[in-house]
């Protein structure tokens, strides 16, 4: 099995932007869940995990000028892409990645939101609804960097990051390239919001996944982005890997369009062939980056699905770091990757915030001591979509 490394990453989300202020966030326990500041929504009383930063700033950090059409989405996507390329060991005028592909579902929605009446009423804002397509951000990331051969855009939910990453380590291990960056990157929206609150899956407060009282989640936003390279492009370049994606399964339940079956069928598949592809053991994975929502459906049917693959005296350490971050939807595949392999290169477990309850059907409850510091070599993060898209994928020390 041709062996993918990872040799850069790069994270934005509401604990801030790079992996530095990630990590302190995640060892000091602190949350970027709060209320809403930059959405104009009338559902202001629903907490959300922003990034810190307003639109028309995150230009100015990337500068982008103001007349230029761009999109909240890609403008984080940008900054992520930029500190993943750099953590790899790129600089500017060095060859790119020949491949790109990113996760998103919302796109340019919120561009398409403030200029559709006018699109009706006057038709002069043309140039900003073109800009809704999802492929167009992905474009957009790509041209702020110059030439990238190939680019694609995955959008199959709240696992679309993590398939994007599965794509680009196939594209490896089957030598159509050698090196690609693979992620995604997800902005909130009325829509968005609107949406998922119609589902009554939005909780007031501060979402506390695996507990017993929890009621819902929490949006949020960001985008994260994994360079991955075959060993000998590792070699070529004399870069220094940081893990290996050692393996990966993707399964599809098709019980609902919006609900986990009750059982967790697809996310018991999706984990056995992550083992199988990696050739693990359950026994050999350390900690698990679940999925964990906060809503009643998910975490019971994850919950199970973990005591199906790993057994039931046997679960190891497990937290939803969603609660940190909120639920970045199409970017929390890759988002929760960064914080996976954070949690890998460091030695430690991100905690579980706001757990009290025990959930009576589970045999274990999520990670709640002060950081404990362990030795970890194999770390699995699980991400799931609406429609039974499951995506699990597994890291490892080298």
């Amino acid at each position: 099995m041709v062996k993918v490394y990872v040799t850069g990453y790069g994270i934005v989300s509401a604990l801030g932007i790079g992996a530095p202020p990630t990590l302190e966030a995640l060892r000091n326990r602190r949350s970027g869940i709060g209320p809403i500041r930059w959405l104009k929504t009338i559902h202001s009383h629903l907490p959300c995990a922003e990034v810190a930063f307003s639109t028309e700033q995150l230009r100015e950090i990337t500068g982008i000028p103001a007349g230029t059409i761009t999109t909240r989405t890609a403008l984080m996507g940008i900054l992520a892409l930029k500190e993943a390329l750099e953590t790899s060991g790129w600089s500017k005028g060095a060859s790119l990645p020949p491949v790109l592909i990113s996760g998103t579902t919302v796109g340019g929605m919120e561009n398409t939101e403030a200029f559709f009446l006018d699109f009706i009423e006057n038709n002069s804002r043309n140039e900003y609804i073109l800009a809704h397509d999802c492929g167009v951000c992905t474009q957009m990331i790509a041209d702020y960097f110059g030439a990238i051969d190939t680019l694609s855009t995955i959008s199959t939910a709240c696992s679309s990051a993590a398939n994007a990453m599965v794509m680009a380590a196939d594209m490896i291990r089957t030598g159509r390239t050698s090196m690609a960056v693979a992620g995604g990157s997800e902005c909130l929206s009325k829509f968005h919001l609107n949406g998922f609150h119609t589902l009554r899956i939005l909780d007031k407060d501060p979402c506390r996944p695996f507990d017993a009282t929890r009621a819902g989640l929490n949006l949020g936003e960001g985008a994260a982005y994994l360079v991955l390279e075959s060993e000998d492009s590792v070699k070529a370049r004399g870069a220094t890997p940081i893990c290996l994606l050692s393996g990966y399964g993707n399964a599809c339940d098709a019980y609902h369009q919006t609900a986990s079956s009750p059982e967790g069928d697809g996310a018991v598949l999706s984990m056995k062939k992550a083992l199988q592809d990696a050739a693990l053991r359950p026994e050999d994975i350390g900690y698990i980056n679940a999925h964990g929502t906060g809503t009643p459906n998910n975490d019971i049917s994850e919950g199970l699905a973990l005591m199906r693959v790993f057994g039931t005296e046997s679960v190891p350490p497990v937290s939803s770091t969603k609660s940190y971050t909120g639920h970045t939807t199409s970017a929390a595949g890759s988002v929760e990757a960064v914080i996976s392999i954070l949690a890998l290169q460091h030695n430690f477990l991100p905690v579980n915030l706001n757990f009290k309850h025990p959930m009576q059907e589970l045999s274990f409850c999520p990670i709640t001591d002060e950081n404990p510091i362990r030795p970890l070599k194999h770390v699995m993060t699980n991400s799931f979509g609406f429609g039974g898209n499951d995506t699990t994928t597994l890291f490892s020390k080298i």
